[in-house]
């Protein structure tokens, strides 16, 4: 091919491209403050891994600012929104973020603490069944736990009807921390739920327990039974819908639509935040092996980081950014965000982004630090725009 001042403007451009996204992704780390301990990662760029930053313009707006702590956001089929209130109310909110319908129909919620009315996921097949799944934290003999519901959306979606109360994530404990929790669908259609281990020491190790559902992330099916071979199917005294374990509190769990794998994010103690690649049969570790330490200072157990037989995070930050919701960005709007993980942090107040390649966290970015939110529910709208819900009950559009 001839050498024109056209092939060689592309071949500068292309080049000044390359240099770009060099320069961005060899920025320092963002984490800047000291971590709570002395622990060392188990492999190179398992933590504070080098930053970088977008490029697009952003537009930032409020969408909704009438929200009473807003916990889970889902973007229905017809672009609408779907939310949950922690406070026990379910609502579907138009594409613009204005008011549309609130939902009736839910059982009863026993709200407290870090409990309430927390998850929402529609079936896959909703636009024929009107089937929606949510978790919640009831009361139950010993304390609370968490539970898993179905119920039909009426065609003027005011009200759940046929609802069934289908899992229940035994034992129960007498608190009201830690309930996880996350409902995400399988391509078979079935329920990864994620599970908390209530968030005290003297039931924390409940989730090394194969005979306890906390801690956990189970594998239902839409009546709430065990899915068909299982990890630990046919084992004595198991829970056959374990799936994995060793989880603290599982808030954020979503899929890599390029992977088609189960990814969790989770809630460590001072320190010890985690993504991971969520496989069957897998142990993650806690309480045995974190890389937190107590609130108190003191480490947790015997201080173990690795461990034969547990699986390491892919990623982990000490200090903790506290994440929640997460999602994978699967718009066109922003290209250059193609396929990143994107974390609402709480005590971070703000939304990292991760950038991935090769089931490895290569790049990361805070974003709307200055808006000084916790963000505790994050989605891909149909428009591209990224959209998340805050602990203030604001709806944010983040786009072009």
């Amino acid at each position: 091919m001839p050498i024109t001042n056209k092939s060689i403007l592309m071949a500068a451009l292309c080049a000044g491209a390359f240099i770009g996204q060099v320069k961005a992704q060899s920025l320092p780390p963002v984490e800047t403050q000291k971590a709570n301990s002395d622990y060392k990662p188990a492999v190179a760029g398992q933590t504070r891994i080098g930053g970088t930053q977008t490029q697009t313009k952003l537009n930032v707006m409020v969408i909704n600012k009438q929200l009473k702590s807003p916990w889970a956001l889902r973007c229905l089929p017809d672009g609408r929104f779907l939310i949950t209130e922690k406070g026990g109310a379910m609502k579907i909110l138009k594409a613009d973020g204005s008011f549309d319908k609130n939902i009736t129909g839910l059982p009863a919620i026993a709200v407290g603490g870090q409990g309430g009315l927390l998850d929402v996921n529609f079936d896959s097949a909703f636009a024929k069944n009107r089937t929606l799944f949510w978790t919640y934290s009831e009361q139950a003999d010993g304390g609370f736990q968490l539970a898993v519901a179905k119920g039909q959306l009426s065609a003027d979606d005011s009200k759940l009807e046929n609802v069934q109360v289908i899992y229940h994530a035994k034992p129960a404990y007498n608190g009201h921390l830690q309930f996880g929790s996350r409902v995400v669908f399988d391509k078979q259609g079935n329920l990864f739920v994620s599970t908390g281990e209530h968030g005290a020491e003297d039931i924390r190790m409940k989730a090394q327990d194969l005979g306890a559902a906390v801690g956990k992330v189970v594998h239902i099916t839409r009546d709430g039974k065990p899915v068909p071979g299982g990890p630990f199917a046919g084992k004595s005294g198991v829970l056959p819908e374990i799936y994995a374990y060793g989880l603290r509190n599982p808030e954020g769990m979503t899929m890599n639509p390029l992977t088609d794998e189960l990814w969790e994010a989770e809630f460590g103690p001072r320190g010890g935040d985690e993504i991971n690649i969520i496989r069957p049969g897998k142990n993650y570790g806690w309480p045995v092996v974190t890389y937190g330490i107590e609130y108190s200072g003191k480490q947790v157990g015997d201080g173990i980081q690795q461990k034969e037989g547990v699986t390491q995070p892919i990623y982990y930050w000490d200090p903790s950014i506290s994440p929640c919701g997460i999602t994978f960005y699967t718009g066109n709007l922003i290209p250059e965000w193609k396929n990143n993980l994107f974390v609402g942090a709480l005590g971070g107040s703000h939304i990292a982004r991760l950038v991935i390649k090769n089931n490895k966290v290569v790049a990361e970015e805070r974003l709307l630090k200055d808006k000084n939110e916790r963000w505790r529910s994050l989605v891909t709208g149909k428009d591209g725009a990224l959209y998340g819900v805050t602990d203030n009950g604001n709806l944010y559009r983040i786009g072009k």
